[in-house]
C-alpha cells in the first residue's frame, strides 16, 4: 500500500510537471538568442560533429563570442532527434531537470534533517526542542513533512518555474548541485555514491559559468562540514572519487589555460571589466583626498578597497527584499509585476530562518543550509548588473527550506490558540485568511506568467522571428539578396534564421569559416546578409528585400509586411528595395 507521503510526493511531481510543460513552446512566446544559439549549435553538432564555427565536439561554444559551456547543447541533441529542431525540443531538457530538481530537493531535505544519530535533546535532558514535525525519526506522516513542503514550494516557485521553462543552463546547474549534495550525504553511508557526487560536480563545470565558482565552493563546504564522517570512509572510494572528478574537469582546465577566450564572457560581465573609468574615478577621489589631507578617504578610496566594496555591495544586493518579492530584475527573468518569490512566503521565510538558527537542529544541518545560502550570491557578486536572478539561481532550494520550516512552526503555534470570537476559533480564521492569500498569490502568478507575460514581455523575448522567417523562407526565391538588420532589438538576427530555416550546418560552416567573430560581426550565408540598415544609402532594387526595425526605414519605403509584438507595437518591417 502506498503511504500518504508517497501520494503527496507524486502529487507534487505532477504539479511540477504541469507547471513546467504546459504550453512549453508557447510561453514564453519565442526563444531568445541564447536559446536559438544553443539549439542550432546542438543541431550542427548532431549533423556534422562541429559547432557553427566548425569546431569539432567543442566543450565551449563560441556563440556570439559569449563562450558558453557546451554541455547543455549536447543534452539537447537527443530531443532534437526526437522532436526536430524547434523551441520545444530546446526547452525540454530544462523542464525535465526542473522536475528532477523538485524530486531531488525532497530527498536532499529529508537527508539533511535526518543528520545525527537521534533527535537533539534539551541541555537539561528533557524533551526535544525540535518540533515533532521536523523529526525524521518520528512516525511516517511526520517524518518527511519539511521535505514535502520544501519540494512542494519548489514545484510552485516562480523563480524556479521561470528558468525551468526556458533553455537556461543555470537551471540544469542547480539540479546537478542538488544531486551532488544528495549523493554526497548518502555517500557518507554508502561510499560508492561519492563517485556519483564527484561525477555530477565535475560535469557541472561544463554547464554554466557560475558553476565554476559555486560548485567548487559547495564541494569544499561539504568536505569541511562532514570531515569527521569522511575520515572514516574507505580511502579507496575517496581516491576514486577524487580521480574521477579530476579526470572529468581536466579538459576544461586545459581549455581555459590554452584558450584565454574561454573566459571572455566572464571577464566581460565582471565588475572589474570597466577598469579604465573605474580607476579614473578612484584616482580623482584620491587626488581630492590628498589635497584635503583626508587620511580616511585615502584608505577608503584605495583601488583594492574600492573593488572590495563593489563586491560587498553586489553581494548584499541579492538580499534586497524589493528585488526578491516585488520587482525582480530583467523582464525575461520574472513574470510581469512580480518578484522571484511569493509574498505569502515572506513571513514564513523569516520564521524559518529564526527556527533554524535558534532551535536545536543538528549543527551539520544548520551549517549546510546556511553555507549554501550564503555562498549562492558569491559568483554574481563579482559581476555587473546585480542583483541577478540567473546568476543566483543556486539560492534554490534554500528559500523553500526556510519557508517550509517557518510554515511548520507557524501552524504549530497557531494550533495552540484557543480563543474564540462569536463561536469561531481564531486559529481557523487565521488559517483561512492565509490560505486565501496563498490562493490569490498563486492564481495571480499563473495569470501573470501564462497570460500577461506574452503580452507585456514579447519584445524582451525577441518575438517576431518565426513569423518573419516563415514569410521570408516562402518568398526568398523572388529576391537576389535579403538584407536583415542586426541592431537592437534585432541583435544576432542571423542565429534565428539559421534556427528556423534549419539551415544546413555543412553549408553554413563552409560559408563562414573565415568569420572574425565579435558581437558586431557581419554574417552572410546563402542570399542573406546581416548588418545595420542605413536606408538613405541602400540600393533601391526590386530584387533586394530589406528586413529591419520600423525606425530603419523612411515613410516612403514600400512596406510588404509588418510584424507586430503581442502588445500590437510594430516590431519588424519587411521592405522591398
Amino acid at each position: 500500500m502506498i503511504s500518504k507521503n508517497k501520494i503527496i510526493l507524486i502529487l507534487i511531481i505532477i504539479i511540477a510537471c504541469v507547471l513546467r510543460f504546459w504550453q512549453l513552446g508557447e510561453v514564453p512566446p519565442s526563444p531568445d538568442w541564447d536559446e536559438a544559439a544553443l539549439g542550432y549549435n546542438a543541431y550542427s553538432i548532431k549533423e556534422t560533429g562541429k559547432d557553427e564555427y566548425g569546431i569539432s565536439f567543442p566543450i565551449i561554444l563560441r556563440s556570439f563570442d559569449d563562450y558558453k559551456p557546451a554541455l547543455y547543447a549536447y543534452i539537447i541533441i537527443p530531443f532534437i532527434t526526437l522532436f526536430d529542431l524547434n523551441i520545444f525540443s530546446v526547452r525540454f531538457p530544462s523542464a525535465i531537470f526542473g522536475i528532477l530538481t523538485v524530486i531531488a530537493a525532497y530527498f536532499l531535505v529529508k537527508e539533511m534533517f535526518s543528520l545525527g544519530a537521534s533527535p537533539p535533546r534539551c541541555a537539561a535532558g528533557g524533551t526535544s526542542n525540535v518540533p515533532a514535525a521536523f523529526d525524521c525519526g518520528a512516525t511516517p506522516p511526520r517524518r518527511c513533512l519539511i521535505a514535502l513542503l520544501s519540494a512542494g514550494l519548489l514545484a510552485l516557485s516562480p523563480w524556479h518555474i521561470q528558468f525551468s521553462r526556458v533553455a537556461f543552463e543555470a537551471n540544469v546547474g542547480v539540479a546537478l548541485n542538488v544531486f551532488t549534495a544528495l549523493f554526497f550525504l548518502k555517500g557518507l553511508k554508502k561510499p560508492w555514491l561519492l563517485l556519483l557526487a564527484s561525477l555530477l560536480a565535475a560535469s557541472n563545470l561544463y554547464m554554466y559559468q557560475n558553476e565554476k565558482v559555486f560548485t567548487p565552493l559547495l564541494v569544499v563546504a561539504l568536505l569541511i562540514i562532514f570531515r569527521k564522517e569522511i575520515a572514516s570512509i574507505s580511502k579507496k572510494y575517496l581516491l576514486l572519487s577524487l580521480l574521477l572528478g579530476l579526470a572529468i574537469a581536466l579538459p576544461l582546465v586545459i581549455n581555459i589555460i590554452t584558450a584565454p577566450t574561454t573566459l571572455l564572457r566572464a571577464k566581460g560581465v565582471s565588475v572589474f571589466s570597466d577598469q579604465t573609468p573605474f580607476l579614473a574615478r578612484t584616482v580623482e577621489r584620491l587626488e581630492r583626498d590628498r589635497e584635503r589631507s583626508d587620511m580616511l578617504g585615502l584608505v577608503l578610496d584605495n583601488r583594492r578597497v574600492t573593488y572590495a566594496l563593489a563586491f560587498v555591495s553586489g553581494y548584499l544586493s541579492h538580499f534586497d527584499l524589493n528585488w526578491l518579492f516585488i520587482k525582480g530584475d530583467e523582464a525575461r527573468h520574472h513574470a510581469p509585476n512580480m518578484g522571484l518569490l511569493y509574498l505569502f512566503e515572506f513571513p514564513f521565510m523569516l520564521a524559518g530562518i529564526y527556527m533554524l538558527i535558534f532551535r536545536n537542529f543538528d549543527k551539520k544541518t544548520k551549517a549546510l543550509i546556511f553555507t549554501w545560502f550564503l555562498i549562492a550570491p558569491i559568483p554574481a557578486s563579482i559581476t555587473s548588473g546585480v542583483p541577478h536572478s540567473i546568476r543566483t539561481l543556486n539560492f534554490l532550494p534554500t528559500f523553500q527550506i526556510f519557508t517550509a520550516a517557518g510554515l511548520i512552526a507557524f501552524v504549530m503555534f497557531i494550533s495552540k490558540i484557543k480563543y474564540q470570537i462569536a463561536n469561531i476559533h481564531i486559529k481557523y480564521l487565521i488559517f483561512t485568511m492565509y490560505f486565501l492569500f496563498f490562493i490569490f498569490n498563486f492564481l495571480y502568478y499563473l495569470n501573470q506568467y501564462f497570460v500577461q507575460q506574452n503580452y507585456f514581455y514579447s519584445e524582451a523575448w525577441q518575438y517576431g522571428y518565426k513569423e518573419l522567417v516563415d514569410y521570408v523562407g516562402e518568398n526568398q526565391e523572388r529576391y537576389d539578396k535579403i538584407i536583415v538588420s542586426n541592431q537592437p532589438h534585432l541583435d544576432q538576427s542571423y542565429i534565428f534564421f539559421l534556427f528556423y530555416l534549419k539551415y544546413s550546418p555543412v553549408l553554413y560552416q563552409e560559408e563562414v569559416k573565415n568569420a572574425s567573430g565579435g558581437f558586431a560581426e557581419t554574417h552572410r550565408f546563402g542570399k542573406f546578409e546581416f548588418r545595420p540598415i542605413v536606408w538613405e544609402k541602400e540600393k533601391k532594387n526590386s530584387k533586394i528585400l530589406y528586413v529591419g526595425r520600423p525606425e530603419d526605414f523612411s515613410e516612403s519605403a514600400e512596406v510588404i509586411k509588418t510584424i507586430y509584438f503581442l502588445d500590437k507595437k510594430p516590431a519588424i518591417k519587411i521592405v522591398k528595395g
